[in-house]
């Protein structure tokens, strides 16, 4: 099952059921335009059913970290365009993942004073409170992110609703403190970009396009991701499928673990429960066939790989074979480079512990 065909709502039909999660790298040049070596890095994984790239911003001011892939200007087509025909002719499904970092999109990067639902005091970034017209500036933003994409030949977009990021912000209970519409119903946005990039890409590719829209969600609090409730985002995620996203994608960190509010229930029982006939992608240290099989039999129908994805990149190959094992870390330099992970980002890898020999 696990390295069958699997075909989304849409139409799309991945090769196998195991995805290249999203991936910060570092390697795009100034300006957002992609570089040789991130086409490499993801190319040399292209066994994988779905291909997703590292956080592109969708705006100028969105951007979280310097060499970070950029979708809002026309100048990053001919990098999108080359990337998207690369892993479409090797049969993988070539994802954008779109985002604005909010109040993560330091000045020191965008030369602006980031913003983000709210005023946070206590946030070193010190953010501004979004006004009506850049809440109605970054809706716009994402779904123009999502033409592009679609006009690049991309196979779909990811929604960057997790990990503390701007729609993550929005909907912190701690993060955002308005009084108004998008205050009151802390999921307004979300919802109103899925609408807005579903209608986008419907006009760029046609009302019988398999085009995927999915969106990623960070079920409950961990890391950058805070003010978020289990059960507000068990409703989010009904909501997000009668919406129109064709998948959902669970950040978990650990897929072995059990949720913080309810800990003698595991989140991919309570999210097949309340999203039936959704489909359900999820991360979280998946290393092995086994742990990716477990993840399936408590109702995922994807799994993303991260760390597993950089150290071993045939995985879906490899994983054909029962006594197969990934490479773990430790890992030396020189494994990753021979793998197609360029200099810059296994300078960036040395900053996670134990990841590097």
């Amino acid at each position: 099952m696990l390295l069958s065909p699997f075909v989304f709502k849409s139409g799309a039909t991945a090769k196998n059921r195991v995805a290249l999660a999203p991936l910060t790298n570092k390697q795009s040049h100034a300006g957002g335009t992609l570089s040789d070596a991130e086409h490499a890095f993801l190319a040399r994984r292209s066994a994988f059913g779905v291909v997703t790239t590292c956080a592109a911003h969708v705006a100028a001011d969105g951007q979280g970290w310097p060499g970070e892939l950029g979708i809002h200007d026309d100048a990053h087509l001919p990098g999108l365009q080359r990337l998207a025909g690369t892993l479409s002719a090797a049969g993988a499904l070539g994802v954008v993942q779109l985002f604005h970092g909010g109040t993560r999109a330091p000045e020191a990067v965008t030369g602006s004073r980031p913003w983000s639902a709210s005023e946070q005091p206590e946030d070193p970034a010190q953010p501004r409170a979004a006004t009506e017209a850049d809440i109605e500036r970054v809706i716009g933003q994402f779904a123009r992110a999502a033409a592009r994409a679609a006009q690049a030949g991309f196979a779909g977009v990811e929604l960057h609703a997790a990990h503390g990021y701007l729609l993550s912000q929005f909907l912190s209970a701690t993060q955002n403190r308005r009084d108004d519409a998008w205050g009151r119903d802390r999921s307004l946005l979300v919802r109103t970009v899925l609408r807005e990039v579903r209608a986008a890409v419907r006009e760029a590719t046609g009302p019988s396009s398999a085009f995927l829209v999915g969106v990623r969600i960070s079920p409950e609090d961990f890391g950058q991701a805070r003010g978020l409730d289990l059960d507000e985002s068990l409703e989010l995620s009904q909501a997000l499928v009668e919406g129109g996203a064709d998948y959902l994608h669970l950040s978990l960190w650990d897929v072995t673990r059990n949720t913080a509010k309810r800990p003698t229930e595991h989140p991919l029982s309570l999210f097949r429960a309340a999203v039936p006939g959704a489909s359900l992608m999820v991360a979280g240290k998946v290393w092995t066939r086994a742990d990716a099989e477990a993840c399936l039999d408590r109702g995922a129908d994807f799994v993303a790989l991260g760390r597993a994805g950089i150290v071993n990149p045939d995985w879906p190959t490899l994983a054909a074979d029962p006594a197969w094992q990934p490479v773990m870390p430790p890992v030396t330099a020189e494994h990753l480079l021979t793998n197609a992970v360029a200099p810059g980002f296994v300078e960036y890898l040395r900053a996670f512990k134990g990841f590097l020999a």
